[in-house]
């Protein structure tokens, strides 16, 4: 029986992705097991493994198509005997025009190669919808009954919302997202500006897309305190000095362990917002924010608060390093309770983050400097480091924010010792 490929749903979320590369080529035979085409998604790049033998007869999609629908047919596998007269190979889940994010190289668990069913449409009076894309409609006045889902089983998703011409306002008009309302390259082109234009990756596009959700739906509040660090400094060169090498322990794995500690100890700051109700987290697994050549991606060190500092470090390391090569896996990178953002290490001083969605805190970690700092009515230097957290206000109160900052700079002053444990 001929084996219809389908476009696999790589995460949770994922409505479309780019069909990068095709491993194997038309006429090739395929057996059980093997990668048959590499996926483009937001965060990462999977390869398709085939779970039926048989001849690669058709591909549908070519590489390099963006905007390929989930559940849509890409290619077709034929047994011994069969032909492509046997199939119907028509695709009803076309690819979209909008394209779909590119992101680090990671494998997949086997994509399960089945008959493409259609999406169900929306019937009735009931309009199937996410909570982003009815927002939407509701602030350009879109019906959602005139638009068609591209999502799972029919769904109104984001995308469809971008292409849907907006109505008459409503009574009670709500804001829009903001944009610069100014197109720079025809501006740079009526003022002769020279320049060269550089593709927006599809991480890129993602990065910008969910920061500038981030920022215009979650109610951002910050909160900044000063840690001292000399006494954390003189413990961990000491532990470094006592390792011989045999590992080496930086600023920000005492930072990754007080932050989650000091969610452990203050759990009303270890939570996230649904509108139904107020996650409470039982552990907390902490995002650290690693460059990469593609973009920023956070790597989660999950149990953060019951992890020997050692070991967390060599994690951190490991997770960087793979973040850095495209080799996580999804689970490796979606999640966690909150982020650390330090940019101590390009010298700079202060500076406030975004909140990732659904995470309620992030910290943006400053570099440790000599300053003058009284004590005892007296002035001396001291090596400071400025930590500013951002909140959202909906879940975290800021007596809570405050709380949890004042036991994080408590951990990071007193007793920097029992953060090794």
């Amino acid at each position: 029986m001929p084996n219809n490929v389908l476009m696999p749903a790589l995460s949770p979320t994922m409505t479309e992705g780019k069909l990068a590369k095709w491993v194997k080529k038309e006429g090739d035979t395929v057996e059980a097991g093997d990668v048959i085409a590499e996926i483009e998604t937001d965060k990462a790049t999977m390869e398709v493994e085939a779970v039926d033998e048989g001849t690669l007869a058709k591909i549908i999609v070519p590489e390099g198509t963006e905007g390929v629908k989930v559940n849509s047919v890409i290619a077709v596998l034929l047994e011994e005997g069969e032909s492509l007269s046997d199939v119907d190979v028509s695709n009803d889940t076309a690819p979209a025009a909008a394209p779909a994010p590119k992101a680090e190289a990671v494998k997949s668990a086997p994509a399960t190669a089945t008959v493409a069913s259609a999406p169900a449409q929306n019937s009735g009076d009931r309009v199937f919808a996410s909570p982003l894309a009815k927002r939407i409609a509701k602030e350009k006045g879109v019906n959602l009954s005139n638009v068609k889902g591209s999502g799972p089983r029919g769904r109104i998703v984001k995308a469809d919302l971008d292409k849907a011409p907006a109505s008459a306002p409503s009574a009670s008009p709500t804001r829009s997202a903001p944009s610069s309302g100014i197109d720079a390259k025809a501006l740079a082109d009526a003022y002769k500006m020279p320049y060269e234009l550089i593709p927006n990756s599809g991480v890129r596009k993602v990065i910008a897309s969910r920061l500038l959700e981030s920022k215009v739906t979650v109610p951002h509040y910050y909160l900044t305190i000063h840690c001292e660090i000399d006494k954390l400094l003189n413990v961990r060169k000491e532990v470094n000095d006592g390792a011989n090498g045999a590992y080496k322990l930086s600023v920000n794995d005492f930072i990754m362990k007080a932050s989650a500690m000091a969610q452990a100890r203050i759990p009303a700051a270890n939570v996230a917002w649904t509108d139904d109700a107020t996650i409470q987290y039982t552990r907390s697994d902490v995002c650290v924010a690693v460059a990469t050549e593609g973009g920023l991606i956070t790597p989660i060190v999950k149990d953060a608060a019951n992890k020997n500092l050692k070991d967390m470090s060599n994690e951190i390391k490991d997770l960087a390093k793979r973040a850095r090569e495209g080799k996580l896996q999804p689970h490796e990178f979606q999640g966690g309770t909150m982020s650390v953002s330090n940019l101590g290490m390009y010298g700079i001083d202060e500076f406030t983050a975004i909140i990732n969605p659904p995470q309620c805190c992030i910290l943006a970690v400053g570099a440790g400097t000599q300053r003058a700092v009284v004590k005892d009515g007296a002035v001396v230097p001291a090596t400071v480091m400025t930590v500013t957290a951002s909140f959202d206000h909906r879940a975290i109160d800021g007596a809570v924010g405050a709380e949890y900052l004042a036991e994080f700079k408590k951990l990071i002053e007193d007793n920097p010792m029992a953060l090794l444990l």
